[in-house]
């Protein structure tokens, strides 16, 4: 991308700010019952399609640290960028959280993610569930960029589908600058551990299915051979 690197990092913690402060304060004002849990879904769904809408074409909107190692495991991203890309976007999602506690200042857990049930159900649910977001960004990002409506369609409404079954499971997380944030600016760090590996180990194995099912026109030789790494790639 021509983009300047200190361009791009601002425009990944704008984005990560936007998606923990939107998603996290839906999680808080449902304490009521008033979003329901199909609305915080959709609202996580409807913020990342518009952060690929508005950022996608300045940073490749990955919003997520999982993306990116992913997108760097398929050799679609430089490897001097992505330390600076997830500390852009821990800090977007920190300073969100932080807004979120200064709104709402009697949440206990900010929209924190957290297990209902037994830690490997959840850790294996995150695994997943993060290797299927993973597996369409890949997919969906292979290409000229002009897929970016496309791709924001594909990805905030898989997103949405997720959060929709595994939010009362897991927190639906995929993502662990979403996590973090919250976990931090609320003091809820016992399962953080969880929300930083799994999504981790899903985009590793959503890079090793889309080798598979895409052949060398996703993650093989072919996109090792671009002269740049493909950061335009509306994730």
């Amino acid at each position: 991308m021509n983009t300047p690197l200190s361009t791009r990092l601002v425009a990944e913690a704008i984005g990560t700010f936007c998606l923990v402060f939107v998603g996290t304060s839906a999680i808080v004002v449902n304490a009521d019952g008033a979003v329901t849990h199909v609305g915080v879904a959709m609202t996580f769904g409807l913020v990342v399609f518009a952060m690929i809408a508005a950022l996608g074409d300045v940073s490749g909107a990955h919003l997520n640290p999982a993306v990116t190692v992913g997108f760097f495991l398929a050799r679609r991203f430089s490897g001097r960028e992505v330390v600076p890309y997830i500390a852009s976007q821990c800090l977007g999602a920190v300073l969100a959280s932080l807004c979120v506690s200064f709104l709402f200042p009697v949440s206990e857990t900010l929209g924190a993610t957290l297990p209902a049930g037994p830690i490997h159900q959840s850790l294996l649910l995150e695994v997943l569930i993060t290797a299927l977001l993973m597996f369409v960004i890949l997919s969906v990002s292979t290409g000229a960029a002009e897929k970016g409506i496309t791709a924001g369609l594909a990805i905030g409404g898989t997103v949405a589908l997720c959060a929709l079954f595994a939010g009362p499971v897991s927190g639906a997380s995929m993502n662990p600058a979403r996590s973090l944030g919250p976990a931090l600016v609320s003091g809820q760090l016992e399962f953080i551990w969880l929300y930083l590996t799994a999504p981790v180990l899903g985009a590793a194995l959503a890079v090793a299915a889309c080798r598979c099912a895409h052949k060398g026109s996703c993650c093989g030789p072919q996109a090792a051979s671009d002269e740049e790494p493909r950061t335009d790639c509306r994730a």
